[in-house]
């Protein structure tokens, strides 16, 4: 017996609408609301397609057996914790609440006692790495969201090579997706020199990770447990985008915080071969009087720790916010913080980066400039390089310098790691850097933005819509 057309039709149709119906129940579970819009707003029109869409993509949550592995590694942590603050200054002045709160939301707490070293020269920050990787006498760690086979790649490897011929213990983690041009080739040229390799959250058919869009998006750095890197630059050559130079800036730090950042690398290490250090980290001795803590985030821990920090800071601030970030799709409370900070008086700098390299996340990010414009936030579009660095300086009392970007992604989906500075010396060389950002940059005028053309508008509003889903 056969089934006639308009019987298909039919069940098509019920099934369309009971998905439309569930979805409507489902969805607005524990989603920001631009997120839910936009995913009911794709199931209605497309049920079908948006249904297997949401259910390969729409949970913004790691499987248990990811939970409780990172829940076992809160010991590790903790232990780590209670070390640095018997050592860290009895008084850390206006930074207390700041060191507090970010405590609680990255378990790592403020460490007094370090030196701290911006370096926004791309090719610099690479041989800065190889001399002190040319130097290591006992372990590297590298995190890295890309590792490319290309000239910086291989030089990077070749470092690696001789730190291993020394009998130095040499690891790299990178993200498979992050690298995906290069993954085989580098994964082959690191082993090839005898660096232990491993991919973070690596995409198993047989074994649930629930999206395969959640990355680890850090940049850490470790050399001998003594010398630390954070910041925004991958491994890969600057102009691996045709047409694109990229700029960052990276810390390079020295003292107590060290012991953070590598307790960040070894414990995304444990989550993806459940191998910990079999000693307590080693606290390095104090090198300088810089004030630092390192705040990581991501789903595995309970708030989006930097849009947290940075929304409560913008609210808090007094004079003067300015926020460097390639990549712009903010949420209500962001833009919320942002005019209320401008309506009591406060100047915000939202410098973001005139050449594009992602055309829809662009087209998105876009669409917030009117509201902001017209209340009062100044945007400044950096020439001639895409600004990849993520940076915010507010009031002279706070730097907060990381791989985060001020996007959904950022706060939702990706692994970060934030490296917040309250002494005034810090604070002012990543306000000099910035100033420089300011200088290299075009502002935009409200006027002269909303001449552009209504297709542009459109456009805008539309790449809107499908940011809010991912």
């Amino acid at each position: 017996m056969s089934i006639s057309s308009t019987h298909l039709e039919t069940a098509y149709y019920i099934l369309e609408w009971a998905i439309r119906i569930a979805a409507v129940a489902i969805v607005p579970l524990r989603r920001p609301p631009a997120a839910a819009r936009a995913w009911l707003l794709l199931i209605f029109f497309l049920p079908v397609p948006g249904v297997l869409l949401f259910l390969a993509i729409g949970s913004p949550r790691f499987p248990k057996w990811r939970t409780d592995r990172f829940r076992a590694l809160r010991p590790f942590f903790d232990a780590l914790a209670q070390r640095l603050r018997d050592r860290a200054p009895a008084d850390c002045g206006a930074a207390d609440p700041i060191a507090d709160l970010s405590r609680r939301l990255g378990y790592m707490p403020a460490t007094g006692g370090n030196t701290v070293e911006m370096i926004d020269d791309y090719d610099g920050v690479v041989d800065r790495l190889v001399a002190d990787i040319d130097a290591a006498r006992r372990c590297v760690r590298l995190l890295v969201y890309i590792f490319a086979d290309d000239e910086v790649g291989q030089k990077v490897a070749a470092a690696l090579g001789r730190a291993v011929q020394r009998g130095v213990h040499c690891r790299v983690m990178v993200d498979p997706v992050g690298s995906h041009k290069w993954i085989r080739r580098s994964r082959a040229l690191l082993r090839d020199n005898g660096v232990e390799v491993v991919e973070a959250l690596p995409f198993r058919l047989l074994r649930d990770r629930t999206r395969r869009d959640m990355r680890n998006h850090r940049k850490l750095f470790a050399i001998d447990g003594s010398i630390g890197y954070a910041g925004s630059q991958n491994l890969v050559s600057k102009t691996f985008r045709k047409g694109v130079v990229n700029r960052e800036l990276v810390v390079r730090v020295t003292g107590p915080v060290v012991a953070e950042i590598e307790a960040v690398i070894r414990g995304d290490w444990f989550l993806e071969t459940q191998t910990l250090p079999d000693s307590e980290l080693d606290i390095p001795p104090a090198t300088g009087d810089a004030q630092a803590q390192l705040l990581p985030s991501g789903s595995d821990y309970p708030l989006e720790g930097f849009e947290t920090l940075l929304v409560w800071q913008t609210h808090q601030a007094r004079e003067r916010v300015v926020i460097a970030t390639p990549y712009f799709i903010p949420d209500e409370d962001v833009l919320g913080a942002m005019r209320t900070a401008v309506v009591r008086g406060v100047e915000v700098h939202l410098v973001l980066s005139e050449v594009v390299d992602q055309r829809m996340v662009n087209l998105a990010q876009r669409s917030y400039y009117d509201d902001l414009l017209k209340a009062g936030v100044h945007i400044h579009l950096f020439r001639n390089f895409l600004l990849h660095a993520k940076n915010v300086s507010i009031d002279g009392r706070l730097a907060i310098i990381g791989s985060s970007n001020v996007d959904l992604r950022s706060f939702q989906l990706n692994e970060e790691a934030s490296l917040l500075l309250y002494d005034a010396a810090s604070v002012a060389a990543l306000e000099k850097v910035q100033r420089g950002y300011l200088e290299g940059s075009d502002e935009v005028e409200l006027e002269t933005w909303r001449q552009r053309p209504k297709l542009q508008k459109l456009l805008e509003n539309l790449a809107r819509l499908v940011g809010s889903l991912f």
